[in-house]
């Protein structure tokens, strides 16, 4: 009797990991999906609003298209050496995890420096947020995302200090795995951003 109880309890503990972590994901589709709401209001907003320029500069007059593209580049390698490390987690290889991840913050770092160098050439070129409708809508909807992905970039070094310290554990594997959708859904967006705000713009 003794026996069998051990060895439920030994094959029951790996299982309630299992379901905790399936449960940590499911409930950060949820939160994706609240996020989905948000940004596509944010994309509405910019639609109802990228005419009003108030007899100022329009998009073709302000955007630096091969600029953007280089950001686009950034993130999209960004997002498959984010999955390079899933693949990697998923191979026990966490020093490997880890070298992944370190690369994918240095790409989304870069990201964002290009983005807050944008917004500050155009703030000092007198094309601020206060300008139009149309700039108004336009910081804030590719300022949202950039918070987003600098979020993102604190949590990987999160997940950089708990692999160092903790390996790959029950605990660590489902937060990578939830900051993997969570870039991955932001280079999703991004690609929206650049194909509706960018693209279609400057043509």
């Amino acid at each position: 009797m003794a026996t069998d109880t051990l060895h439920h309890g030994a094959t029951a503990e790996p299982h309630e990991h299992h379901d905790a972590a399936g449960t940590k994901v499911f409930g950060f589709w949820v939160y994706l999906m609240s996020d989905l709401v948000i940004f596509g209001s944010l994309f509405a907003t910019y639609a109802v609003l990228m005419k009003g320029t108030a007899a100022g500069p329009t998009a073709a007059d302000i955007f630096e298209l091969p600029f953007v593209l280089v950001e686009t580049f950034l993130l999209l390698f960004s997002s498959f050496t984010f999955g390079m490390g899933v693949l990697a987690m998923n191979a026990e290889r966490v020093g490997q995890v880890k070298a992944w991840l370190a690369v994918t913050f240095a790409l989304g770092a870069a990201f964002v420096g290009m983005e807050v160098y944008e917004f500050h050439h155009l703030i000092h070129q007198g094309y601020g947020p206060d300008q139009s409708a149309f700039l108004s809508s336009f910081f804030t909807l590719v300022g949202t995302h950039g918070l987003h992905v600098t979020v993102g970039l604190v949590w990987i070094l999160v997940m950089l200090v708990q692999l160092s310290t903790k390996g790959l554990t029950p605990m660590t594997r489902p937060r990578i795995l939830c900051l993997s959708l969570f870039w991955h859904f932001l280079d999703i967006v991004w690609i929206c951003v650049f194909s509706f705000v960018y693209l279609m713009g400057v043509l």
